[in-house]
């Protein structure tokens, strides 16, 4: 603070003592600088966090005599319910709804191979076509309102429960309905016997 006193003093007093008519003398280092009376009181404003109240700390700043307003916070960006938007490639939908359809059929083709003993492609050609294409349509449809409604999953993440868990948790179960697949395929039947 002291120092910013006397920096002010310095950069404002010749200036006040040319415009005075005292001359050019005042911008030796060697003569003396009066200090300039500081007068004026500013109030100081910041923005408060995560529900802190605001406060005002009053300065003595001469460079603004009057206490500037506070901007409100930039509005948070509209999402995009545009149809190409929500099925772009980074978009998201395509992911995040295969990503739950995995999960489903990962957690059902283990649940039916140990209720009856048959393997993911057993499963399919006796009959699990139409309960694909009703889980897909119904699962599709249930992640696709929201999305379309401008409601991102981000915003309803909770601590435990949250978006990168999901999707984390549709990209492993991804991976591990091609493993089953894979492995009963090079195995030539059921994975659990």
């Amino acid at each position: 603070m002291a120092t910013s006193s006397v920096m002010q003093s310095i950069l404002v007093s010749p200036v006040a003592g040319v415009a005075k008519g005292l001359g050019s003398n005042r911008l030796s280092p060697y003569c003396r600088m009066p200090h300039q009376r500081r007068s004026s009181s500013v109030a100081v404003r910041c923005t408060a966090e995560d529900g802190e109240k605001e406060q005002a700390a009053p300065t003595a700043t001469p460079s603004t005599p009057s206490p500037l307003p506070i901007p409100p916070p930039p509005p948070k960006a509209k999402v995009s319910t545009d149809f190409f938007d929500v099925f772009a490639f980074s978009g998201p939908a395509p992911e995040r709804i295969n990503g739950r359809l995995a999960m489903i059929g990962f957690v059902a083709a283990i649940a039916v191979e140990l209720s009856k003993g048959e393997d993911v492609f057993a499963q399919i050609s006796n009959g699990g076509i139409p309960w694909f294409l009703l889980t897909t349509a119904m699962l599709s449809v249930a992640s696709l309102i929201p999305l379309f409604s401008g409601v991102t999953v981000e915003s309803k993440s909770k601590p435990f429960w949250s978006s990168d868990a999901e999707m984390w948790n549709g990209r492993f179960a991804m991976l591990g309905l091609v493993a089953l697949a894979f492995t009963e395929f090079v195995k030539g039947g059921a994975l659990i016997v």
